[in-house]
């Protein structure tokens, strides 16, 4: 037992050695030692530096609440660009009066003779049917712009802005071809925020589109999304009774959307919500804003967009389609084996009718110009005057014909 008392340690000498081995720790682990750089004559300095660390990491959840320190939320483009031009976008509810006829059984004698007196008091019956859409300001005399199917028929229009102020508002024209409508409203001296018009011609596959309404009712709704493709022609969308070029989105464009603004990075307006296909899987399309710089001073003041038009159905056609429909024994007609514009109907009682253009003729200039496109002849014939005579040259079988069409308003017919 002596033998272990001669390994105790004297007293009070654990706690030193384990002060002096703590001390230490605490040292190294907090400072190093660094030599201070060279002196010029090459010497090294008798000094040395120390450079002290901090013993452990920051913490980021007390980072997180020194918010002076971090940079403030600078929003992004998307709100930059509603701010620009979301004031100047409205709301446009619509009324209408429709009438219910009464069902044509009551016009059958047989009804009428065991009804009697009773079928005098069955009027038509009156039904007042609500719409809703959007539209957007261009102008601060109260100038609205929207889609001609929002006020369609319309008895009255109510413009509602963003900011809750309430105007009655008046169709000033209406162009169904291009699903463009102009609403005055009166602003009695009001100041009014105004939409910046952009440039369509400009936009690009791959740019941000924002799409701004007032979809299924839910005020100051943004979506955003990308240009998908341009200048989707309205007979590839479904809309043959349209003539338009469309710019084609994903940005989200839902019922209530149509007559709103598509806007671009940077605020500027380049197409108008108008079309919506159930079956597209969330692609919208929007009539470019260059259409309606071109129109919209017409329909402000009250006339008629003109639009002339030929009158026939067609499609494009190629020698590789034209030999595998002349090889089927069972083909309608025979076609040229060239590239043009098949035409499949002529419309009765219009100008190509009286110009003796039939169906089976195939277009392949148009005043001099080859055409191989259906909606590049639209585009040539929508470019012309109401009243001009067009030459066109045309494949009938194994005859090429020259044959002069005087154009009409498609209005007319």
């Amino acid at each position: 037992m002596r033998l272990f008392k001669f390994f105790r340690p004297a007293p009070r000498t654990g706690d030193r050695w384990f002060a002096l081995i703590l001390g230490m720790t605490i040292a190294l682990s907090a400072l190093t030692i660094t030599p201070a750089p060279a002196a010029a004559d090459g010497t090294t300095p008798p000094n040395l530096q120390f450079q002290s660390f901090p013993a452990t990491a920051a913490n980021p959840q007390l980072l997180a609440l020194r918010s002076p320190e971090l940079p403030g939320d600078t929003g992004s483009f998307v709100t930059a660009a509603v701010d620009r031009v979301g004031p100047a976008v409205v709301r446009i509810d619509t009324e209408r009066t429709v009438s219910r006829n009464l069902d044509p059984l009551m016009e059958d004698p047989f009804f009428r003779r065991f009804l009697g007196e009773d079928l005098r008091s069955l009027t038509p019956r009156q039904e007042r049917l609500r719409g809703q859409g959007s539209g957007f300001i261009i102008d601060k005399s109260g100038i609205v712009l929207t889609n001609a199917h929002v006020v369609d028929k319309a008895d009255r229009v109510t413009v509602t802005l963003n900011d809750g102020r309430t105007f009655p508002g008046e169709v000033q024209g209406t162009d169904e071809v291009t699903d463009l409508a102009v609403v005055k409203i009166n602003t009695k001296e009001v100041n009014l925020p105004v939409a910046t018009l952009g440039d369509s011609d400009a936009v690009k596959v791959g740019d941000w589109a924002i799409a701004v309404g007032n979809p299924l009712g839910f005020d100051n709704t943004v979506t955003l999304g990308i240009i998908s493709t341009l200048k989707r022609s309205s007979a590839a969308v479904g809309i043959p009774d349209k003539r338009l070029d469309f710019i084609q989105t994903d940005a989200a464009i839902n019922p209530g959307n149509s007559g709103g603004p598509l806007l671009n990075s940077r605020g500027e307006v380049i197409g108008i919500n108008t079309a919506i296909r159930a079956d597209a899987m969330g692609i919208g399309f929007a009539i470019p804003i260059a259409k309606a710089k071109a129109i919209y001073a017409q329909l402000a003041k009250g006339e008629q967009v003109s639009h002339p038009f030929l009158g026939i159905q067609m499609i494009a056609l190629t020698p590789e389609m034209a030999r595998e429909n002349n090889s089927d024994p069972n083909a309608p007609l025979i076609v040229p084996e060239v590239k043009g514009v098949l035409v499949m109907r002529v419309v009765p009682n219009t100008p190509a009718e009286e110009a003796g253009i039939r169906k089976g003729d195939v277009i392949v200039q148009i005043e001099g110009e080859g055409v191989t496109q259906p909606e590049q002849l639209q585009n040539l014939v929508e470019n012309s005057q109401i009243g001009q005579i067009l030459k066109l040259k045309v494949r009938r079988g194994a005859q090429t014909k020259d044959i002069a069409v005087q154009t009409a308003q498609l209005r007319d017919f």
